[in-house]
């Protein structure tokens, strides 16, 4: 009889540490509130649980190993870093372990924004690992890019250059006869410009046709864009153009030199490829801003030059010349 009741003790006893073990691992966990955890690269299920106790989303490490060994499957864990929700149990944390589920960050190209701050771009985020060259210009798609926690600099730039070679794929199949562009790269120049030269969305159709039609009739594109891309490479320039860089040949300047520039001035968005590859039907050939954040064209020099007489008053009416 006691040996008996000494097994139904130690029964209740092996009960009890069960259920103990399986409140833990499949109860709510000890985090308060959404905890982000690093898993490093190489880390073994037994650092990852110091790192788990440390970061206060396991009690202890040691009865969270002991029991994902017994309980937790043979899936690996993965490195990464993972947003841990507020009360996870520690079941949920591991499957969330072993999934790579990890938390993607963003980093945002804008369209029209030239290689040199793409690449001080991404050499400024403090998430991302490793060095890159400027990239080649007008190579780079604008968008939004999602990366990981120590991700190399090197493979979100090959992600963004990719993205382009398949972006300028797809729009070069939109191409029309309308268009002044006879390759992908010369696509990439013009598009390039028409983004330099207009902020408006609108506008870039109208843009691309002044310049197609420029193209298409011999005369020179005289895009002060181009004009400042030999002494900035894409930066502001923070002044106005001076006559000697109105007249220097450079390959670039399309104040001194007939057709296309030797190579984009930026990186273009979809939007102004597709611009240059389809341009609307019109007749314009000159275009100026018109004072309010925006451009009126014309076809005619002398409707030109009275849109740029009203520009100036304009200037010179705000006192800004």
């Amino acid at each position: 009889m006691r040996l008996r009741g000494l097994l139904r003790l130690a029964g209740i006893g092996v009960i009890l540490v069960a259920a103990v073990v399986l409140g833990s691992w499949f109860g709510p966990g000890p985090a308060g509130k959404p905890l982000r955890v690093s898993i490093s690269q190489g880390s073994t299920l037994t650092s990852a649980s110091r790192d788990l106790e440390k970061a206060g989303a396991i009690r202890s490490a040691t009865l969270f190993l002991r029991t994902a060994v017994f309980l937790g499957g043979k899936k690996p864990i993965l490195a990464g870093e993972y947003e841990v929700p507020a009360g996870s149990s520690a079941a949920s944390i591991l499957k969330l372990l072993q999934s790579g589920k990890v938390i993607q960050h963003l980093i945002t190209i804008p369209e029209g924004m030239p290689s040199i701050l793409v690449h001080d771009r991404l050499a400024a985020e403090p998430l991302l690992t490793g060095s890159i060259p400027v990239p080649a210009e007008g190579s780079i798609l604008p968008d939004s890019y999602s990366f990981e926690r120590g991700e190399p600099r090197g493979a979100v730039l090959r992600r963004m250059q990719d993205a382009m070679t398949a972006a300028l794929d797809k729009a070069w199949k939109t191409r029309t006869p309308a268009s002044a562009v006879r390759t992908k790269r010369e696509a990439v120049i013009l598009a390039s410009i028409v983004e330099k030269e207009t902020g408006i969305p609108a506008e870039r159709p109208q843009v691309a046709a002044v310049y197609t039609n420029r193209l298409k009739q011999g005369m020179r594109l005289q895009a002060d864009p181009t004009t400042i891309y030999p002494i900035t490479k894409g930066k502001p320039l923070g002044r106005r153009i001076r006559r000697s860089e109105l007249d220097a040949v450079n390959g670039y300047n399309t104040y001194a030199i007939a057709g296309l520039p030797r190579g984009p001035i930026a990186n273009p968005g979809r939007a102004s490829i597709l611009a240059v590859l389809a341009p609307p039907k019109s007749k314009a050939l000159y275009f100026v801003a018109d004072g309010k954040g925006g451009h009126v064209f014309s076809e005619t020099l002398g409707e030109h030059d009275a849109n740029v007489a009203r520009y100036y008053a304009i200037r010179r009416q705000r006192g800004e010349m």
